[in-house]
């Protein structure tokens, strides 16, 4: 996948990218690093691939930090977020990547803890060090993203419900961030190939993957969608802070 930004398009930008030691963030993070980006390598317990995925910017000519943190605890948060001030200086682009929910060992509520309440925690730490300009992106799936209005697999459900309770919470940080100067967007994508909750769904669901493979024509793959989330740090604004990625029959009437 050929990086879809400019080189030097995001020149001494700093990004802090959540759940970025594998899959859709950590190829972002390799897309935003080769435009130019400071990027910060946030992971929870994958510290090694995080490290080497830093390693690889660094030995290109970029700057990168691996940092760990739980985003359900927000003393792990605010520690992260002062080592990124404390190297850098702030922060100007922040990509909401992480989430999850289907872990059978981390309590009934943790989808919700993560994709919502954490999702808001990360923002409202990081909005005080970051400057007029700079953006947010928080990343979801059209299965969340339309959860009200279309049906989805009865296993994704809960999941489903807590990323777009997410996604409206942090809405309604909007005018909050007008007033700061800070731009915010979500991307939504269908299901995407290769990544970890597309696989478990289909271990649960058997065929669910091919069966919205045949639905739609295509998925989009992992290099691909975070392609698509690295351009809109740059890309105008949608009047609607939504960019819809790939298909959404099935979603929308």
């Amino acid at each position: 996948m050929t990086n879809p930004l400019a080189p030097g398009s995001l020149a001494d930008k700093r990004a802090l990218v959540t759940g970025s030691s594998r899959g859709i963030g950590a190829d972002t993070v390799g897309y935003l690093a080769e435009a130019g980006a400071k990027v910060v390598v946030n992971y929870r317990n994958k510290a090694r691939r995080a490290e080497q995925i830093a390693e690889k910017v660094v030995t290109a000519g970029g700057s990168a930090l691996a940092v760990a943190a739980d985003l359900t605890d927000h003393d792990s948060v605010q520690a992260m977020v002062d080592t990124v001030v404390s190297e850098w200086g702030g922060i100007d682009l922040l990509v909401l990547n992480a989430s999850g929910g289907m872990e059978a060992d981390l309590g009934e509520d943790y989808a919700l803890r993560l994709n919502r309440d954490a999702q808001v925690d990360m923002l409202q730490t990081a909005v005080p060090h970051m400057p007029a300009g700079s953006r947010v992106v928080f990343v979801t799936s059209h299965q969340a993203h339309f959860v009200e209005t279309a049906e989805t697999m009865d296993e994704y459900v809960p999941v489903a419900k807590s990323k777009r309770a997410g996604e409206l919470a942090l809405r309604e940080l909007i005018p909050q961030l007008d007033a700061a100067g800070i731009e915010f967007v979500v991307v939504s994508g269908d299901m995407i190939e290769g990544t970890i909750t597309a696989t478990l769904l289909n271990r649960l669901n058997p065929g669910a993957i091919e069966g919205r493979r045949q639905e739609v024509g295509k998925l989009y793959s992992v290099s691909e969608f975070a392609a698509e989330i690295a351009l809109a740090a740059v890309e105008p604004i949608p009047a609607d802070h939504t960019k819809l990625v790939g298909d959404v029959s099935g979603f929308t009437q």
